[in-house]
C-alpha cells in the first residue's frame, strides 16, 4: 500500500464550497427580487396616497371657501332667533323625555316610613339639567335628613339640600327639598 501522494497537485473537495456559494447566490437573487417587488408596490401606494391627499386638500379648501361664503351671508339677528328656537325645542324635548315613573320609583325606594312627600315638581334648566323641588313632612328632622341622604346615596340625585323648614299645625316638620336629578 502506497502512502505517498503521486499527483502533481493536491486534491481539494470543492463541491461543498460551490454548493454553498450557489445556495447563497440563489438567496441573494430571491431577496433582490422580493425587494424590487416591494419597491414597486410601495411606490404605487405612495402615489395613490399622494393623489388622495391632494384631492382631500382640494376638497377641504373648497369647503372652507363655501363656509366663509355662508358665514358672510348670515344675519346675526336671524342666527340668534334660530338658536333661541333650537334651545326652546331642546328644552321641550328634554321635558318630554322626563320619566315620572322612574322619578317616583326612586323616591319611593328611598323614602323612610316616618316621612311623607306632599309635592314634587321638576323644572328643566336651559342646559337640560332637571331640578326636582319636593316638600317632605316627617315627625323629626333626623328622619327628613335620612331621606335626603338616601336620595343622594342612589346616585340619581346630586346637590340635595333643604331650602326651607317649618312646623305644621300638627307639630310635624315640613321641609322644602331641592336636588339635581341625574336620570341614571
Amino acid at each position: 500500500m502506497l502512502r505517498t501522494n503521486l499527483s502533481t497537485r493536491p486534491f481539494y473537495n470543492e463541491r461543498g464550497i460551490h454548493t454553498g456559494l450557489a445556495v447563497a447566490a440563489i438567496i441573494v437573487v430571491a431577496l433582490t427580487i422580493f425587494n424590487l417587488a416591494q419597491i414597486v408596490i410601495l411606490t404605487r401606494r405612495q402615489s395613490d396616497l399622494n393623489s388622495r391627499a391632494a384631492a382631500a386638500e382640494t376638497r377641504a379648501h373648497d369647503l372652507v371657501v363655501r363656509a366663509n361664503t355662508v358665514r358672510r351671508g348670515l344675519d346675526p339677528k336671524e342666527l340668534e332667533q334660530v338658536s333661541s328656537a333650537a334651545r326652546e325645542s331642546n328644552s321641550l324635548i328634554a321635558q318630554r323625555l322626563f320619566s315620572w315613573t322612574d322619578l317616583l320609583n326612586r323616591v319611593e325606594t328611598t323614602l323612610p316610613d316616618e316621612v311623607r312627600v306632599t309635592s314634587i315638581r321638576p323644572v328643566a334648566d336651559k342646559d337640560g339639567t332637571v331640578i326636582i323641588s319636593m316638600t317632605a313632612v316627617g315627625r323629626r328632622t333626623e328622619d327628613i335628613a335620612r331621606f335626603m341622604e338616601n336620595l343622594e346615596g342612589t346616585g340619581a340625585f346630586a346637590d340635595v339640600y333643604s331650602r326651607d323648614e317649618s312646623t305644621t299645625e300638627d307639630g310635624l316638620m315640613q321641609t322644602a327639598i331641592e336636588a339635581r336629578y341625574l336620570r341614571k
